[in-house]
């Protein structure tokens, strides 16, 4: 089959990660797979037989405002008609996130299906405190979404979208993100430098208000333990002054963003997750696969479907770093074996390629 992925760039994320996971899987079952990223920014190294495109020379951060969107829309039909002369018609195309969104719903373009990486709710209320402008061009993007085929990387998501009168969607499913475990074992064995040698608990997510640094500093602050706090993200600078002004900067170790952070998960007595909300966080998954145990605020959505069973224990309330603290204290001293979490039986990446390709097939 022959499958596009329209993504808003290739900066190191969520959305990217998983749909580059899809892509090279996909390439292992011998499909034609082409990214299509609005933006020429792309921190991933990415694999050599992996055809990957920019539809701008800049970061397309306003490509889908009402000023720019006719013209816009007309660029991305003409690559797609451009490209598609040339290798044949796509069997399916999925688009990710909002600009890349809005560009394929006002287009021309066939077999789209568009992927819900996060809890449209909570967007939007994060959205709010932005102010009215930002707040409308989310909520008009989201609306855009009524009348399409989606796929939700959770089942939260889904029941969400289907109980609020937002968006009513042609048809809408639920995938969950794609793992390639081999890979990922594989990867946190190499030999990294800058590994710390003393105990340590590691938090991997860009600066950004809706991963909740301030209630991890503050949960941390607490924490009666030697263990270092590694964080894995963006902004290192912003980061450490966050960590002055909790008083715990010379408890951080900053070694910014990582091409290969799974050494850094495996080499950690846990993980540890204060978003406000989220889609399917990937690194809760990459964490149970190398053994490292997790704890995870419960927010919409995700965690509660990856730590069920006995594991459902380390689950707190958002915004409460008093509760983070403790669950951070009981894991430490449980060691909880995790090899065995429900979950991985659903996120190897060849079942989840199969579920996207049977879109294709059923439309």
């Amino acid at each position: 089959m022959k499958v596009a992925i329209v993504i808003d760039s290739l900066v190191g994320g969520g959305a990217e990660k998983v749909m580059l996971t899809l892509a090279g899987e996909l390439l292992a079952q011998q499909h034609e797979v082409v990214i299509l990223s609005l933006a020429n920014s792309i921190e991933y190294t990415l694999p050599s037989q992996l055809n990957v495109e920019c539809l701008f020379d800049h970061k397309a951060k306003k490509v889908d405002r009402f000023w720019q969107l006719k013209k816009s829309v007309k660029r991305i039909e003409n690559w797609f008609a451009q490209y598609q002369s040339k290798n044949g018609e796509f069997d399916l195309v999925l688009s990710n996130l909002d600009r890349s969104n809005n560009l394929l719903i006002c287009s021309t373009i066939k077999h789209v299906f568009y992927v819900i990486h996060n809890s449209i709710t909570a967007e939007l209320n994060r959205q709010k405190k932005l102010g009215p402008f930002a707040y409308q061009y989310l909520l008009k993007s989201k609306k855009r979404l009524s009348g399409q085929n989606l796929i939700c990387v959770s089942e939260g998501i889904e029941s969400e979208i289907k109980q609020q009168k937002l968006i009513a969607p042609r048809s809408i499913t639920t995938i969950f993100n794609p793992f390639n475990v081999q890979s990922i074992v594989k990867k946190a064995s190499e030999t990294e430098l800058g590994l710390p040698r003393e105990p340590y608990i590691i938090h991997v997510g860009r600066l950004a208000k809706q991963k909740r640094h301030d209630v991890l500093f503050s949960a941390f602050a607490n924490l009666n333990t030697s263990h270092k706090l590694v964080l894995l993200c963006n902004k290192v600078n912003k980061a450490a002054k966050l960590g002055r002004q909790h008083g715990i900067e010379d408890r951080l170790i900053l070694p910014g963003f990582q091409q290969n952070p799974y050494a850094w998960i495996k080499g950690a007595d846990a993980l540890v997750l204060s978003s406000d909300y989220e889609g399917l966080p990937t690194v809760l998954i990459e964490a149970l696969i190398l053994g490292t145990p997790v704890v995870s605020t419960d927010c919409t959505h995700g965690p509660k479907e990856i730590l069920t069973g006995s594991l459902a224990k380390y689950l707190v309330p958002t915004n409460n770093p008093g509760a983070l603290t403790q669950a951070i204290e009981s894991v430490l001293n449980d060691k909880p074996e995790v090899d065995d979490a429900e979950i991985l039986s659903k996120i190897p990446s060849t079942k989840v390629a199969e579920s996207y390709l049977a879109l294709a097939q059923n439309r």
